[in-house]
């Protein structure tokens, strides 16, 4: 049995709170680069020639990427064969609070969501999902979510008799009706199956995935709704042009007979997270 330190995950995480602030993952900026290579219309061009250039300073003058620097999502895959020393949860949020301090990168979290919505102060607590996995290694994602595409969220119910064209089309709509608010070109995580909750976890697991699905029929549908959704011509933050979204990616589960949820994750431009295993 191997035993991880609680300075081993405090690192860590911290290194990738700072990494995911300030650096777009590479196939991210490699897609910013070619939305912009192939769109057609000038201020579009033009906006996503800016987006481009703002990632370029965020890295060089470490600065964060986007002024909201997010609630801090943290996804735990944890071998079998690992032991954490101490509770990896307070690590966790010791390492947010303190990086976020460190930097001066803006808190967001509030510690009441309805009353009082009084600032933390150290944009804790994180929000930590663990899975339990083979193997005697820990892998640690931090994904920031910023504020305004998070408003964007959506999940609908659909009944297992639903086509995937309805499917499709409540995607898009939902694209449509958020128009400028998540700041497009957008990257959007599909969660289809499972319940409403795993639903709504999968479509943000899917957003961070590099590569188009590994099925076919699934990869189909993710290059469907990316053309579909590029058609609405509401282009980068609004602006009208070729690229409302950039990627998009699926994630699906096993669900009950009677259900079938489809939940929504709009990510801003900036999709900003990294990952390392240890």
């Amino acid at each position: 049995m191997r035993t991880i330190s609680q300075q081993e995950l405090y690192s860590a995480v911290a290194d990738l709170v700072i990494k995911a602030n300030f650096n777009l993952p590479d196939h991210v900026y490699q897609a910013l680069c070619t939305m912009h290579a192939t769109e057609q219309k000038p201020l579009a061009k033009e906006t996503i020639h800016i987006l481009i250039q703002n990632t370029r300073i965020a890295a060089q003058k470490h600065i964060p990427l986007c002024q909201d620097c997010g609630a801090v999502i943290v996804f735990l895959q944890i071998g079998t064969g690992v032991i954490i020393d101490g509770n990896p949860i307070d690590v966790i949020h010791n390492a947010v609070a303190d990086t976020y301090k460190k930097y001066y990168l803006r808190p967001s979290i509030v510690q009441d969501p309805l009353f009082e919505r009084k600032n933390t102060g150290t944009n804790t607590p994180a929000f930590v999902h663990t899975d339990i996995v083979p193997g005697n290694s820990v892998t640690i994602t931090v994904y920031l979510k910023g504020g305004g595409s998070e408003n964007m969220t959506s999940l609908k119910m659909f009944t297992p008799t639903a086509k995937i064209e309805e499917i499709i089309d409540y995607i898009v709509t939902a694209v449509q009706q958020a128009g400028p608010n998540p700041c497009p070109p957008l990257f959007l995580g599909i969660g289809i199956g499972g319940t409403a909750d795993v639903a709504m976890l999968n479509a943000k697991k899917a957003v961070l995935q590099k590569e188009p699905h590994p099925q076919k029929e699934y990869r189909a549908l993710e290059e469907e709704i990316l053309q579909r959704c590029n058609q609405t011509g509401i282009g980068p933050l609004g602006f009208g042009g070729t690229h409302t979204v950039g990627i998009v990616r699926i994630k699906e589960a096993p669900t009950h007979i009677a259900t079938l949820p489809v939940a929504l994750n709009l990510n801003c431009h900036s999709l900003r997270y990294r990952s390392i295993v240890i």
